[in-house]
């Protein structure tokens, strides 16, 4: 008798060229958690030939759920055979290509996220994914001279992904002290800037 295969996290991919209109709703109309990556539009085989565009797909159901369930929605939108998953987070990390510099790199901002699907439900940050998230905000703040922990936070909210939201709003006392630091050293500049005078140097004699 054949194994029959289960799994609550499965991977799909799919071609836009073969998709039905509304393959979104469809996949949202069955109410499990979903993350959709970008368009991959520029990926190459080894012998540098354009692959075909593609979307991956993680699917993620309350309780273990059949290959042949889950075949049965990537049929329905006329799909190739799903692949069960190991890890959620590292594959994840994969529809960016995140991990893999040799390929094409899509923004992880563009991951699109269905009926609650949240990377961090997953896996907790490691201190040293944590540190390179923080490295990724500060840099954030420089670039845009945010002065405040509420103009950071509802810019992540619209344009950061879930790692930097999750970071952010954990380490409140870390980004409050440093923006408010950066504050004070930039109003003392400003204030010495426009009170001071230039000296005079003149010759003697």
């Amino acid at each position: 008798m054949p194994k029959i295969v289960k799994g609550r996290h499965w991977a799909a991919v799919l071609y836009p060229e073969s998709l039905p209109a509304d393959w979104k709703e469809q996949l949202a109309g069955k109410g499990i958690r979903i993350a959709i990556s970008p368009l991959h539009d520029r990926d190459k085989n080894p012998d540098g030939e354009a692959k075909k565009p593609h979307y991956h797909v993680i699917l993620c159901f309350e309780g273990p759920t059949t290959f042949t369930v889950v075949k049965a929605i990537t049929d329905s939108l006329g799909q190739p055979a799903p692949q069960k998953l190991e890890s959620v987070k590292g594959y994840y990390r994969y529809l960016t290509h995140k991990d893999n510099p040799e390929k094409a790199q899509y923004n992880e901002s563009d991951i699109e996220t269905l009926n609650g699907f949240s990377i961090m439900d997953f896996a907790d940050l490691t201190k040293s994914e944590v540190n390179r998230v923080k490295k990724e905000l500060q840099t954030l703040i420089l670039e845009l001279n945010v002065l405040d922990y509420s103009v950071l936070m509802d810019y992540i909210l619209f344009n950061g992904t879930d790692e930097q939201y999750d970071v952010a709003s954990s380490n409140t006392t870390f980004f409050d002290r440093y923006l408010n630091s950066r504050w004070k050293v930039l109003t003392n500049s400003t204030s010495k800037n426009s009170t001071s005078k230039p000296h005079d140097v003149g010759c003697q004699g």
